[in-house]
């Protein structure tokens, strides 16, 4: 009786850890599959930033290029929170750089999940400098990010829909689904460029 005592626990003990690895392996991914929508409330995110002399070029300004890893970050971070997973950085366009950002500023990134299609999602990001002692806002940058999520083997994972609540959320959301068929023309019309052009096209 003892022997079979102790065999059950044992199946009982390796049963429980299975389970247990398979709810840590669908809870780093398959996260993005257990809610089908999400707001974007729930996805939204912020990362401030004092720009300092190692930032900056010969004229004082926060450089471009670290403006744009930044961006990258926020809205990478967005694009996790949505997705419940890794995101991977798939594209980047509609950079604007509106004003300078002069050393000692200090910088707001605010990011948004504008729409998810099936695992990849635009991302919006806006970029503000506050000015502390007049407690204003000033417009300086906006980009539209695409990020993929996916799994620690690399592969894409299924995200969930984004359910657009304010006039300017909803607003966003078509724009999106207008600026991805262009990207997809975009992209379409290169291959078919580089196709014509042949093997010798970047000489």
């Amino acid at each position: 009786m003892l022997g079979v005592g102790l065999a059950s626990f044992v199946i009982w003990v390796e049963v429980a850890c299975l389970r247990q690895i398979a709810l840590w392996r669908f809870r780093l991914v398959g996260m993005s599959d257990l809610v089908l929508e999400r707001t974007v409330a729930e996805s939204q995110s912020e990362r401030s930033e004092i720009v300092l002399p190692a930032d900056s070029n010969a004229l004082g300004s926060l450089f471009g290029g670290r403006l744009m890893q930044y961006i990258d970050l926020v809205g990478a971070m967005a694009a996790s929170r949505h997705a419940r997973a890794f995101t991977v950085t798939a594209s980047m366009d509609h950079l604007d750089f509106v004003a300078p950002v002069r050393v000692g500023e200090l910088l707001i990134l605010k990011a948004s999940v504008n729409r998810a299609f099936r695992t990849s999602m635009e991302i919006g990001v806006r970029v503000m400098v506050e000015d502390v002692r007049e407690q204003r806002l000033r417009h300086v940058s906006s980009a539209y990010l695409t990020f993929v999520a996916v799994d620690r083997e690399g592969n894409r994972l299924v995200v969930p829909q984004v359910v657009p609540e304010t006039e300017h959320q909803k607003r966003r959301f078509e724009d999106a689904g207008r600026r991805r068929e262009m990207r997809a023309g975009e992209t379409q019309r290169k291959k078919e460029m580089r196709a014509a052009l042949g093997a010798g096209w970047h000489v």
